[in-house]
C-alpha cells in the first residue's frame, strides 16, 4: 500500500472560507433518576477548512458532550434530542449506525483525553492501530503495520518499529498521547476532534504535543476541533474561538478579536482569570489572581434567563428573565448578551 502521507507543499488548495463542519441548535440531555440534564442545549458554530476552531469553558460547559455527539459517541444515560450535524454537507445524525462506523477514524477522527483509559490495554499499539486500516482500507497487516511505523515516527516516537509490540503499559504518559495522534491520523481525516489533549501531562510535555498538534495540522491541512478549559492553549493553537458555558455558547469570533476585544462578560472573566508574565502573584508586591465568583448552575434545574446572570457583574433584571439569542455583532463575531445587543426570549 502506497505512503498516504501528504506534505503541505503537495496537498491541493482548499477554501478555508468553505464550512466543512456546521453545528445547528445542537441539544444533548442525559436522563438520570433525579431529572434530565440538558447539557447541550442549542448549540451552534462551524469549522472552516484548514482551521483550528478553539472550544473553551469550565468543566460542565457542554465541550465535550457537543464533540461525542458528533460522532455519535455519547455514553447513555445520554441522547441527542435535536440538531443537525453537517458534515461535507451530510447530517451525521440522520446516518444509520453502520454509515457511522465506516466515517468514524477515516473522515472524523478524535483524540481523547485520556489516553492511559483511551487506549485498549490488553492488546499491542501496533495491533490497534494496524486494525484502524485493515478496517476503513482493507490494507494486509504488513502493510498496516509499515503506516503505523510510519506514522509514529511522524509524532517522535522514537524507534517506531520496536514499539508495535508494546502494551500501553509500557509506555509513558507522553508517549501514549503520541500513540493517541497517530491513531487520530491513521486514515488522513479531514477533521479531527482534539479533547483536551494536554490535560494529563505534564508542562514539558504540554507543550511538545502542542507544537506537534499545529506541525501536523499544517502538514496534513487538515481541520481540527480542539476542546479546552485553558485559554493559553486556544491562544497558541486556534484560528477562531466559541466561548461556552452551562451548555450553551456566549461567543464566538476569531482569536484575535477574543483576546483584543471580548464583549460576553464571561469572556472577559475567563480571560481576567489567566496569570499574565507582567503581574507577581508572590512577594510583597504580589495581586491576587482574580477569579470568577460562584459556581456554575445545576443543569438540573438551570436558572431561568441567562445562565451566567448569577455570577455576572454587569447583570440587568432583564438578564433573570430572558434567555439571551446568539447575534452577530460584527462580521464573523457573535454573542448572546443582553447587554450587548442580543434579542432574548422569555424563560
Amino acid at each position: 500500500m502506497p505512503s498516504t502521507l501528504v506534505c503541505a507543499s503537495d496537498a491541493p488548495a482548499m477554501n478555508t472560507a468553505d464550512p466543512l463542519l456546521e453545528v445547528r441548535d445542537l441539544k444533548v440531555h442525559f436522563f438520570t433518576r433525579d431529572g434530565v440534564v440538558r447539557a447541550v442545549d442549542g448549540v451552534d458554530y462551524s469549522v472552516n477548512r484548514a482551521e483550528t476552531l478553539g472550544i473553551v469553558g469550565e468543566s460542565g460547559s457542554g465541550k465535550t458532550v457537543s464533540s461525542l455527539a458528533m460522532l455519535r459517541l455519547v455514553p447513555p444515560p445520554a441522547r441527542t434530542m435535536g440538531g443537525q450535524v453537517l458534515f461535507e454537507g451530510e447530517d451525521l445524525l440522520a446516518h444509520t449506525p453502520k454509515q457511522m462506523a465506516a466515517l468514524r477514524g477515516r473522515r472524523i477522527a478524535m483524540i481523547f483525553q485520556n489516553p492511559a483509559t483511551s487506549l485498549n490495554p490488553i492488546y499491542s499499539v501496533g495491533a490497534q492501530l494496524s486494525e484502524i486500516l485493515m478496517w476503513h482500507e482493507k490494507a494486509s497487516r504488513r502493510q498496516a503495520e509499515e503506516r503505523v511505523v510510519e506514522l509514529l515516527g511522524l509524532v517522535g516516537i522514537s524507534d517506531p518499529g520496536a514499539r508495535l509490540r508494546q502494551f500501553p503499559h509500557e509506555l509513558s504518559g507522553g508517549m501514549k498521547q503520541r500513540v493517541g495522534i497517530a491513531r487520530a491520523l491513521m486514515c488522513n481525516p479531514s477533521l479531527v476532534l482534539a479533547d483536551e489533549p494536554t490535560t494529563a501531562l505534564d508542562v514539558t510535555i504540554q507543550a511538545q504535543i502542542l507544537e506537534l498538534l499545529a506541525d501536523l495540522q499544517a502538514r496534513f491541512r487538515m481541520s481540527m476541533v480542539l476542546v479546552t478549559h485553558d485559554m493559553g492553549v486556544v491562544a497558541r493553537m486556534a484560528t477562531r474561538i466559541t466561548v461556552m458555558y452551562a451548555g450553551r455558547v456566549c461567543e464566538t469570533a476569531d482569536a484575535g478579536t477574543i483576546f483584543s476585544a471580548p464583549q460576553h462578560p464571561y469572556t472577559r472573566a475567563l480571560l481576567d482569570s489567566m496569570p499574565r508574565i507582567d503581574q507577581s502573584y508572590s512577594g510583597s508586591a504580589r495581586k491576587t489572581l482574580p477569579t470568577i465568583a460562584g459556581r456554575p448552575p445545576n443543569l438540573l434545574n438551570p436558572p431561568p434567563g441567562c445562565r451566567f446572570h448569577d455570577r455576572c457583574p454587569e447583570a440587568m433584571p432583564e438578564c433573570r428573565k430572558m434567555m439571551p439569542v446568539e447575534t452577530t455583532i460584527a462580521p464573523g463575531h457573535s454573542v448572546s448578551c443582553l447587554r450587548r445587543g442580543s434579542t432574548g426570549v422569555a424563560a
